[in-house]
């Protein structure tokens, strides 16, 4: 009797295996055959997508594992954005002819330096928000961290006078390309009589630092330290009372979330090789909240899933406005950016009417944890 019943169970238990594999594989070719149906166009809107998944996933320990209402998050993303442009472009020995006799070949500081620097100097501008808000809930949180991530636009938008730091609103170009082991991000490369376009080098390296935050964020999830920052999502007061240091925790939620947002700053200084204030505006903070809210608050893989899903829909929608309608009428009736912004704002009303935890929500018995 008990043979049939291990033999029922083993293909059972095999599944997830080869669920996994299967996903694996998936993500391996994915900007293989997305290069194969939609050219670099899509291969670069994925490495867009999991840029937005570094940021929503870093946002994620803010709002939701701690429950605190950060809407200026992408302040941290233009921090480290600044910072790798300073330290690997001829754009500060341009404001500082000085410094051109310490450093004669010009500011090329390595990325080994550069991302770790991001992530410090974006944790230092998380805990200088968060010390002043520790008091503030909801609303009154909204709008303060809104006004910071407004500040720090502002800031490197204004910082091109009396002395030119930030270059204003022209930004700063001619960033270095990220180099790894002798292997530069831009071009093509040829391994093994292949020819690899830097947007999948790009893509791997993304995908790897995904891997290495997602491990992280589960390993706090289920830590000492998450279970505290659930506390004080679930009831400030009594966690408070339970004799958790709140603002310590406070503080370490919107450092460790900040330094996520360094890094892919930076990265994505390396990635465009150009940065100015237009790519850190609040319609971009509202875009990362967005992806946390409706993928599914404190919940990883739907945090995953809203940043793919907002990342993508509207490039789909944008490249198939315009089509669809020169099939339907002849024409194009109304502009392609109208009805992409139209659907956009559509899809995000009905996810939260008919879904308001969210796409892919935390399962009850996972919060029991």
């Amino acid at each position: 009797m008990t043979t049939p019943t291990l033999q029922a169970a083993a293909p059972s238990s095999r599944r997830p295996w080869a669920g996994l594999v299967l996903f694996t594989l998936a993500v391996i070719l994915a900007p293989v055959v997305a290069g194969q149906l939609g050219g670099n166009y899509w291969v670069r809107v994925i490495d867009f997508a999991l840029l937005y998944i570094m940021l929503a996933l870093g946002l994620n320990i803010v709002v939701g594992f701690t429950g605190l209402l950060d809407m200026g998050f992408i302040a941290f993303y233009a921090v480290g954005a600044y910072l790798a442009a300073l330290l690997a472009s001829p754009h500060l020995l341009e404001a500082f002819p000085l410094l051109q006799a310490w450093f004669p070949d010009g500011l090329h500081f390595s990325y080994w330096l550069i991302v770790p620097a991001a992530a410090l100097l974006a944790a230092v501008c998380g805990i200088l928000l968060g010390a002043p808000t520790l008091k503030l809930r909801g609303d009154y949180l909204a709008i303060v961290t809104l006004g910071f991530g407004e500040i720090i636009r502002i800031l490197m938008r204004n910082l091109d006078r009396p002395v030119n730091i930030t270059n204003g609103a022209k930004g700063i170009s001619g960033i270095d390309t990220l180099s790894l082991f002798g292997v530069k991000f831009s071009g093509v490369q040829h391994w093994f009589g292949m020819k690899i376009p830097s947007l999948w080098l790009w893509y791997y390296l993304l995908v790897l630092l995904i891997v290495a935050i997602i491990i992280v964020c589960l390993r706090l999830q289920h830590s000492r330290l998450g279970r505290a920052w659930h506390a004080i999502r679930e009831d400030e007061d009594v966690a408070r009372a339970m004799g958790i240091n709140v603002r310590n925790y406070k503080l370490l939620a919107f450092a460790m979330g900040a330094s996520f947002g360094g890094v892919a700053g930076a990265l994505f200084a390396a990635f465009q090789g150009f940065v100015s204030p237009e790519s850190f505006t609040l319609q971009e903070s509202i875009a990362v909240l967005a992806m946390v809210v409706l993928g599914g608050m404190g919940h990883i893989p739907g945090v995953i899933l809203g940043a793919v899903l907002l990342t993508a829909l509207p490039e789909l929608l944008r490249s198939q406005a315009a089509p669809v309608q020169q099939a339907l009428f002849g024409s194009v009736l109304i502009d392609p950016e109208i009805l992409r912004q139209l659907f956009y704002g559509l899809a995000l009303v009905l996810v939260m009417l008919l879904r308001p935890a969210g796409i892919w929500p935390v399962r009850h018995r996972e919060v029991q944890k």
